[in-house]
C-alpha cells in the first residue's frame, strides 16, 4: 500500500520510487502517442518532442536508481503546479555526475560486494541489508548513468533547414526545465538568415537562446528578447510546448484537475494510479517589421502578432467522466475535448 499524505510530496520508499517512475513513464509515452495521432505538432516537431522527453524519462529513471535504497535522502516531487520532480533533482543529478570519479573511488569493490551478497543469500539465508543494496544501486548509478543524457536546465538542439511549407528558411529547437514551475518546456524557432555562413553564426544564436529563452515568460516577450539581441537573424515563428501539470496522487498543487483526481482517489472511486496530463502550446508569428535604435545603430525588428494558445488535457475514460461531472467549466476552456489515453494498471 502506498500512502502519500496530502501535505507531503517526498518519495520515501522503494515502492513509491517504482510506482512514481512507472506512472510518469507510462503517462509521457501515452501523451507522445496521442499528440502524434491528433497531429498537434508538425512531423519534425514531434520528432524533437520525442527526443527531449526521452531525456526527461532517462533522468527520472536515474533518480529512481539513485534514491531507491538511500536512507538519508529522498526524491522530491514538486509541490506547486507540476507533479514532476523538483528542478533541483535534475541539478543534483548533473552535479553528481560531474564528480563521478570521486564517488566511484569511495564505493566498495564490486566483486567484493557481489561475494558478500551471494554469501548472505545462499550461506546465511538472510535478507540483504539496505546498506548493501544502497551500495549496489550507487555502483549502478555512478557507473552507468551518462551525464550527457540528463535533462539539464537548458538543452540546445541543432539548426536545420525548415521543413517545406514553413514560414522561414531555418529552424532550431531547445528545451528547459523552469525553476519556478518545475515543468519541462520544448521550444521551436523558425527564422531567416541573410548572411552567408549560417553554421558560423550558430554559437552566437545558441548563446542568445540560452540567455534569453531559458525560463517561462510571455511568449511575445521571449520573441522580442531573441529578436533584439540577434542582428543577422530574423525570427518568423516561435512555438513553445508546456508539459504539465502531471495530475496524479503525488501532485499537491492547487490545480482543479489535480483536486478532482485526489478527491476521487480519497473516496476510492478511482484507483491510486489514476492520472491525467495537461499540455499547452503557445505560438506567435511575426507580421510587419519596424526599425529600432539610433541613426548609427538602427536595427530591423519584427512586429509580433497576438500569441495563440492551445490547451489540452489527456486522460483515461474514467477521469474524463469525472471532469465532465465535477469541472465542466475547466473542459470548456480547452482547445478540444479531453483526449483519451490508456489507463495505467499496476500489478499488485
Amino acid at each position: 500500500m502506498i500512502v502519500t499524505p496530502l501535505d507531503s510530496a517526498v518519495l520515501d520508499s522503494k515502492e513509491q520510487y517504482v510506482f512514481y517512475h512507472k506512472m510518469v513513464k507510462f503517462g509521457i509515452k501515452e501523451l507522445l502517442k496521442r499528440v502524434a495521432e491528433e497531429s498537434l505538432l508538425a512531423n519534425l516537431e514531434q520528432v524533437f518532442l520525442q527526443q527531449y522527453l526521452d531525456l526527461l524519462l532517462y533522468s527520472i529513471e536515474a533518480m529512481r536508481v539513485k534514491y531507491m535504497y538511500d536512507e538519508e535522502d529522498n526524491m522530491k516531487v514538486d509541490l506547486t503546479d507540476s507533479g514532476f520532480p523538483n528542478y533541483l533533482e535534475f541539478r543534483y543529478l548533473y552535479n553528481d555526475l560531474e564528480l563521478r570519479n570521486n564517488y566511484i573511488n569511495k564505493l566498495q569493490n564490486i566483486d567484493v560486494l557481489k561475494k558478500e551478497v551471494l554469501d548472505t543469500l545462499f550461506k546465511e539465508k538472510a535478507p540483504i541489508k539496505k546498506s548493501k543494496l544502497f551500495q549496489a544501486s550507487s555502483i549502478v548509478y555512478y557507473s552507468s548513468v551518462k551525464q550527457e543524457y540528463i535533462f539539464n536546465r537548458f538543452v540546445q538542439g541543432k539548426i536545420l533547414e525548415a521543413p517545406e511549407g514553413s514560414s522561414a528558411q531555418y529552424m532550431t529547437s531547445w528545451s528547459f526545465y523552469d525553476v519556478s514551475t518545475n515543468r519541462p518546456y520544448i521550444c521551436f524557432l523558425y527564422f531567416d538568415y541573410e548572411g552567408t555562413r549560417m553554421l558560423g553564426y550558430k554559437d552566437e544564436l545558441y548563446k542568445i537562446l540560452k540567455e534569453s529563452a531559458d525560463r517561462e515568460m510571455p511568449l511575445d516577450t521571449m520573441a522580442y528578447n531573441i529578436d533584439r539581441k540577434i542582428k543577422d537573424i530574423y525570427p518568423k515563428h516561435i512555438k513553445r510546448i508546456d508539459l504539465g501539470p502531471f495530475h496524479n496522487v503525488f501532485a499537491k498543487d492547487e490545480n482543479e484537475i489535480t483536486h478532482v483526481i485526489l478527491e476521487a482517489i480519497g473516496r476510492k472511486e478511482i484507483p491510486l494510479e489514476s492520472y491525467a496530463l495537461s499540455l499547452k502550446i503557445d505560438e506567435v508569428f511575426s507580421g510587419d517589421t519596424f526599425k529600432e535604435g539610433g541613426f548609427f545603430s538602427r536595427q530591423i525588428m519584427q512586429k509580433w502578432n497576438e500569441v495563440a494558445q492551445e490547451k489540452y488535457v489527456f486522460a483515461p475514460h474514467r477521469i474524463i467522466q469525472l471532469l465532465h461531472n465535477k469541472k465542466p467549466g475547466v473542459l470548456n476552456k480547452l482547445t478540444k475535448p479531453p483526449i483519451l489515453i490508456d489507463n495505467l494498471t499496476m500489478i499488485s
